[in-house]
Formats: structure tokens, sequence, C-alpha cells
């Protein structure tokens, strides 16, 4: 009788330690397939505090005529909308971060897509756009 009983504890502690070590496993793989997906992850930030302070690349990606209206300082400005855009951003560094952002939110979005597929590692897109940035009272350039 405490043959079986020992028996029986002895395979509960295994599987228990047993699932115990599955269970670790299981979240480093987990872990590392959330860390590949943040590596691959568009992101889209604050942009503020990230590009204050920073040698950084920032591209408005809207027309000129729209840039001339008013842009963020220091942003040099890409047209989404030119048939030679991803030649003219291919000219970036890839692998410095690369800091978008539009009118709204939606031509840079479409572009960061591009733009990741083109191999740039870090992407970043203005949430909400011009148009928020200027909400927030920040500072845009005429």
């Amino acid at each position: 009788m405490k043959k079986s009983i020992l028996i029986t504890l002895f395979f509960v502690i295994s599987l228990t330690l047993s699932c115990k070590e599955n269970k670790a496993e299981e979240q480093n793989i987990i872990k590392s397939e959330q860390q590949i997906i943040i590596n691959k992850k568009l992101v889209t930030i604050d942009f503020k505090t990230n590009i204050e302070n920073k040698s950084v690349q920032l591209i408005d990606v809207r027309t000129p005529e729209e840039f001339k209206e008013g842009h963020i300082k220091n942003a040099g400005n890409i047209n989404f909308y030119d048939s030679d855009f991803l030649t003219q951003m291919n000219k970036l560094d890839k692998n410095k971060s690369l800091y978008i952002y539009c009118r709204s939110g939606g031509r840079s979005g479409k572009a960061a897509t591009q733009l990741k597929e083109q191999g740039f590692t870090e992407v970043y897109d203005l949430q909400g756009g011009i148009i928020d940035w200027g909400k927030n009272n920040f500072e845009i350039v005429k």
C-alpha cells in the first residue's frame, strides 16, 4: 500500500515538474514570438519626446504644397504621391530610425508599411499626423 502511494506521489511530482518545465519552455517561445512580432511591428509613438534632442530622419510625406503650409521643425519632405516615392525614401539610411508623418496618419501609415517591406528596420508613424501635433500646441514651422 505504501509502495503504491509512493509511486503515485512520484508520478504526481514528476508530472507537476514536467508541466512546469513545459510551461517555462512555452513562455520562452511566447516571449520569443512576441519579441519577433515587436521587432517586425510598425510602431506608433509620441514623436515629440523622440525627435527632440536627437538626430533622426524625420520625413513629412505630404505634398510640397501641404508642407509649405506648415511642418514639424527639421522635417524633410518626400511626397507619398510621387511616382518615385520609394526610390527617394530608399536613399535614406535603412538602419537608422525613421520618423514619418502626414496630415492625419493615413498616408504615413501606408508609407510605413511599404518602408518596412523595403527593409527599413525602425519606422515610426506619427499618430494623428500633423493635425494632432497642432492640437497639442506643438511647434509647426511655416
